[in-house]
């Protein structure tokens, strides 16, 4: 998990983005519709930055090393056909 925490602003701006679900100071929790868009594009060869900037996150405030972090996991959890 990355070291750097969001601030109120950051929260509203990342908030506002219809594939996140919940944001806190810490974290950022998707949508399984995001999720699903990400495997898929992934699976077309898209990079995973790409992907996030194409569905409106702002790359700025979230940083490569989350974005390295959720697409490891989404890609490890969709091996083990846990995403649908």
């Amino acid at each position: 998990m990355s070291g750097k925490l969001f601030n109120n602003k950051e929260i509203e701006i990342l908030s506002s983005n219809k594939y996140v679900k919940k944001v806190s100071e810490k974290a950022i929790t998707y949508t399984e519709d995001f999720r699903n868009i990400f495997i898929i594009e992934s699976d077309k060869g898209k990079f995973s930055k790409l992907i996030f900037d194409e569905c409106g996150s702002d790359i700025n405030i979230i940083g490569i090393e989350r974005i390295k972090s959720a697409s490891k996991r989404w890609k490890n959890e969709y091996k083990g056909n846990k995403i649908t």
